[in-house]
């Protein structure tokens, strides 16, 4: 992708891609008495090319050890710079765990979080007898052999706008628990089994709680119809423990077609 040289109109909404490897992260979000956050890397990096504090609205805020290949932010330029600058200049000085993929200007009313219409996670496990040393804290790791078929088939339950509360953690500060799941699928690709679930928006830890209750469908220990029993039930002390953030992307933000965002940012081979 090219990236332009002309600069851009001071206040100019503007809408980046970042990717990032979360495992050394607390997290998206700047946190009192800690800079290591995504977040802070990035507007850190940003307030340089800008020589002025940038701050960013995200569309999602992934939890400590998340990874992200389609993050997307938004915030006002602050000065006059081209989108060369924001994307090229901000990864000469990112570390090398937080990349700009591209970035586009938007109108005034852009907000990466609010304008967002669904947004795409992707939840991995490596099932081999022995751990992989070279996909540390980028899969969740199991010996138990986990039959993705029958996931698969217990995670249509969760088709539907429905009441999540049995997949909700306690410190979710939503309104409601409320969300509408418009796809949900989970196949397997040689020694890795893929979760992928599409939604118009997720409670807190939603995804994780997920994909650890369909990991006991998955091993036998629990019936096809769980899921289903779990929903109704609303009750998450019922169900399964928080699966690892190890294996957990956000994979894509989607927006209407008026703002004529790039494409989603790609991952590595394993999320195909």
């Amino acid at each position: 992708m090219s990236f332009s040289d002309t600069p851009l109109a001071v206040g100019q909404t503007l809408a980046l891609a970042i990717e990032y490897n979360g495992s050394q992260f607390h997290g998206w979000q700047r946190q009192g008495g800690t800079d290591q956050t995504v977040q802070a890397a990035l507007e850190n990096a940003l307030s340089q090319i800008a020589n002025h504090d940038v701050r960013v609205a995200c569309a999602g805020r992934t939890d400590a050890g998340v990874h992200a290949t389609s993050q997307v932010v938004s915030f006002k330029a602050p000065v006059e710079r081209s989108l060369k600058a924001w994307t090229i200049g901000s990864n000469a000085v990112l570390p090398p765990t937080v990349r700009v993929h591209w970035a586009s200007s938007v109108p005034d009313e852009f907000h990466a979080r609010f304008s967002a219409t669904h947004r795409t996670y992707r939840y991995l496990w490596c099932v081999l007898e022995v751990r992989p040393t070279t996909l540390l804290k980028q899969v969740t790791w199991t010996r138990n052999a986990l039959c993705w078929e029958a996931m698969h088939e217990a995670a249509q339950a969760l088709l539907g706008e429905q009441d999540f509360s049995a997949f909700r953690a306690a410190s979710c500060q939503s309104n409601t628990p409320f969300r509408e799941v418009r796809s949900v699928s989970v196949i397997c690709q040689g020694p890795f089994v893929i979760m992928e679930i599409q939604a118009n928006a997720f409670l807190h830890h939603m995804v994780r709680n997920i994909a650890g209750s369909l990991s006991l469908v998955g091993r036998g220990i629990k019936p096809l119809d769980w899921i289903s029993e779990l929903l109704q039930g609303k009750d998450r002390k019922v169900a399964a423990d928080t699966a690892p953030p190890d294996g957990l992307y956000l994979t894509g933000v989607a927006y209407p077609s008026k703002y004529q965002l790039p494409d989603a940012v790609g991952g590595p081979i394993f999320l195909p």
